[in-house]
């Protein structure tokens, strides 16, 4: 498995490009910004896009949505309750004095348990609400893209509309921490970690 992080936009969001070795059919998780930089990294690659994953409906995450959808005609998939949110993305960035381009539709809506393939990749969809109430993490092979529910050292946070700290809390313990110790977790925002590290030191979180 190939995978590339990119730091995308003013608020930093991990977007991660995640490849299959034998194919080289690549899913983009989290297109937030920079479709440019995104598509050069492809490039480089030598990556074709076949799947546009979005983990929730913040405009960090998905606001290149549109741009790259079009450049590569890749099917734009998301959980069906954050779906809404991708129409009013322009709205959601102007409150941070920021622009963003609304999305275009989904068109798969995703549900816990359901399977992506890519290539011979073959993400799990896992249902993780807390930070919002569709949030979901791609899990495949030792890896897990788990958005903005859990981070290195803290979590998601839970004040925004439809944010619940009792739900990200389960959507860790129940959903994540069941994975593996040696399950490395790409976060949304800043270093990725282990499932393992996690349970162990998380303040918010952690089971040990």
């Amino acid at each position: 498995m190939i995978i590339k992080s990119l730091a995308v936009g003013p608020i930093m969001a991990n977007c991660y490009i995640v490849g299959c070795e034998k194919t080289m059919n690549a899913a983009v998780i989290d297109p937030g910004d920079e479709v440019d930089r995104i598509l050069l990294t492809l490039a480089d690659a030598g990556l074709k896009v076949t799947a546009i994953l979005n983990t929730h409906g913040h405009f960090d995450h998905v606001s290149g949505n549109s741009r790259l959808k079009s450049a590569t005609g890749a099917p734009l998939m998301i959980h069906r309750i954050d779906a809404p949110m991708l129409k009013s993305l322009s709205q959601s960035a102007a409150a941070w004095g920021l622009s963003a381009e609304d999305s275009p539709e989904p068109d798969r809506f995703l549900e816990d348990g359901d399977k992506v393939s890519v290539g011979e990749i073959t993400f799990t969809v896992l249902h993780t609400p807390g930070h919002t109430p569709g949030g979901i993490a791609f899990h495949a092979d030792g890896a897990v893209f788990v958005g903005d529910t859990l981070f290195a050292g803290s979590i998601g946070r839970t004040d925004f509309p439809g944010g619940d700290y009792n739900q990200i809390i389960a959507s860790i313990r129940e959903k994540l921490f069941s994975l593996g110790d040696n399950v490395v977790a790409y976060t949304g925002h800043g270093p990725e970690t282990t499932i393992g590290r996690e349970k162990r030191t998380n303040p918010f979180a952690r089971l040990q």
